[in-house]
């Protein structure tokens, strides 16, 4: 059963039923770890209305796969799940779901942070957010790039 799937996708999803697909049909699955990241009203002190999501097709997805493979060979994994929203957002729109199945907790909590932080640091995104203040881009931000690098 060991599956990965990148799915960039507008439409709205689930996370309890993809959590439950992971571990429904593999007796051998002892944890699911999950990572929702959720559209929020506030950043750096604007009111944000919605959030525009864009990403290079093709290329996006083959970036988290790899991300996903390198996982595997650090984590001893069965399925892994990253759904990742693209288009108009709104707060309290669900935006990335990762998801990963493993044996023991710590193989997939591990792998879950690892994935999520490469999410937020190198995955061919780009966010520009509708404030109260006008449009801006979203930039990387130096905490998400110092979790990123204790995986180097």
């Amino acid at each position: 059963m060991n599956q990965s799937r990148v799915i960039i996708q507008e439409q709205a999803f689930d996370a309890g039923q993809v959590v439950e697909q992971m571990y429904r049909d593999n007796p051998r699955v002892g944890a699911v770890a999950s990572f929702l990241g959720i559209c929020r009203e506030l950043n750096e002190g604007s009111t944000i209305s919605s959030m525009q999501l864009e990403h290079y097709p093709g290329m996006t997805e083959k970036s988290i796969a790899h991300i996903i493979l390198q996982a595997r060979q650090k984590w001893r994994i069965y399925d892994c799940v990253v759904i990742h929203r693209v288009g108009v957002l709104e707060p309290t729109e669900p935006i990335v779901l990762v998801a990963v199945s493993s044996r023991h907790r710590q193989q997939a909590l591990e792998a879950c942070t690892f994935i999520m932080d490469f999410l937020k640091t190198r995955a061919p995104f780009w966010k520009q957010e509708v404030t109260n203040q006008g449009e801006r881009w979203v930039a990387s931000r130096t905490s998400d790039e110092l979790a990123a690098d204790r995986w180097k």
